[in-house]
């Protein structure tokens, strides 16, 4: 089945953060939204067929996950990433934030210092600062042709640290991590005894020519000091429904962690988000290989429309995830002023690159999941601009 990636579809007043909060957001109610990281295509078919099914049933009452829905998801993890991953070592969550913010929460105390590699994700510097624990920046090094980790750093830091948060493809940079990377980052935080916590939730958006290696999948010591949270929500477009999988392969942490989760009433989860994951593990190879394609055409064609009309704007194309990473300090503008021009002039509503971190200052994060003349749009006001 050929899937259709280039139809429009109207968002606005669904109670749709990306659309229904430009006004709060940036101030300008106007601008086309390209930020929050869901995407403008319809959830595919074969999803859709499966919650109306159980939707058409009159009663949704408590359920639970049973192991056909453990099974979908292990059989995707096989086919796609040559992880096996035995059911038991799988527990629901209601989305991968609020899987790893209770892992902060169930393994570290008020104090211990936990680290993060700006510039990253939002949510990776709330789960730590918003509960007491202190922040420790291991920031991405740019070497010109890419972004790296600093390890010198990090075996510095790991010293005193309980925790690594881990974004594993990494948003915002784009980074599918290689083997002998996060072999180097495992083996730090194993002798220091730092427990690494690995968001995988953009495992399957691995574009074209690159390859997704699960971090417990590095080895049975690293496995057993790992933490790993998975979810269909960015790959099939299924965000608003709230389900998540926490991977724990070593059986005193899942414990601990299962404990918890359900201390906090939060392993129950709902009907429809049970329903759609199953569905998409189950029949969604195709969709997807035809998603990624259509994805990697937009990061070409704003490659090449950057280089070729906005040369001071600089980037790396992403190696994962449907976003990219656009540095615009060859303007030599202050942030406000960047922020003005983007949002009030340009009427583009991109994510502001501060928020993922100092490190992000002068940069803005835009989402590709997006019908192509969308982004052909985004461009034009773009060039109008700057």
């Amino acid at each position: 089945m050929k899937y259709d990636f280039d139809r429009i579809i109207n968002r606005a007043d669904t109670n749709c953060v990306k659309y229904d909060l430009r006004k709060q957001v940036f101030g300008n109610p106007d601008v086309l939204p390209m930020w929050v990281a869901d995407m403008d295509f319809e959830t595919p078919d074969f999803v859709r067929k499966a919650v109306i099914k159980r939707a058409e049933h009159p009663v949704y009452g408590y359920h639970f996950k049973d192991e056909p829905y453990f099974q979908s998801i292990a059989g995707w993890l096989k086919r796609r990433h040559q992880w096996e991953v035995p059911t038991e070592w799988m527990s629901y969550t209601p989305g991968v934030v609020c899987g790893f913010t209770m892992a902060v929460m169930a393994f570290t105390q008020p104090g211990n210092e936990i680290i993060i590699q700006p510039p990253v994700y939002p949510p990776f510097h709330h789960a730590v600062s918003s509960h007491g624990r202190k922040l420790v920046y291991n920031t991405l090094v740019d070497r010109g042709d890419g972004y790296e980790i600093n390890f010198d750093q990090l075996a510095e830091q790991a010293k005193t640290a309980k925790m690594l948060i881990l974004c594993n493809p990494h948003n915002p940079v784009g980074r599918s991590w290689t083997r002998n990377e996060l072999l180097l980052l495992g083996e730090i935080c194993l002798k220091n005894n730092v427990l690494v916590i690995s968001d995988e939730i953009h495992c399957d958006l691995v574009l074209p020519g690159y390859k997704h290696t699960p971090f417990a999948t590095l080895g049975h010591q690293y496995a057993m000091n790992s933490i790993t949270f998975h979810a269909a929500s960015k790959t099939f477009n299924l965000a608003g429904l709230a389900t998540s999988t926490a991977i724990v392969p070593n059986e005193t942490i899942r414990k601990t962690y299962v404990a918890y989760v359900e201390d906090m009433e939060a392993h129950l989860g709902n009907i429809f988000g049970k329903v759609s994951t199953q569905a998409a593990m189950t029949y969604g190879d195709e969709w997807l290989g035809q998603l990624l394609d259509y994805v990697q055409g937009n990061i070409d064609y704003v490659a090449e429309y950057l280089s070729v009309h906005l040369s001071k704007v600089k980037f790396h194309k992403p190696q994962a995830t449907y976003m990219m990473w656009l540095d615009f300090n060859g303007y030599g503008l202050s942030e406000e002023e960047l922020w003005h021009k983007m949002t009030q002039e340009a009427n583009l509503g991109f994510n502001r690159g501060k928020d993922f971190g100092e490190a992000g200052s002068g940069f803005f994060r835009i989402n590709l999941a997006c019908p192509r003349a969308t982004v052909e749009e985004a461009m034009r006001r773009l060039k109008s601009v700057f």
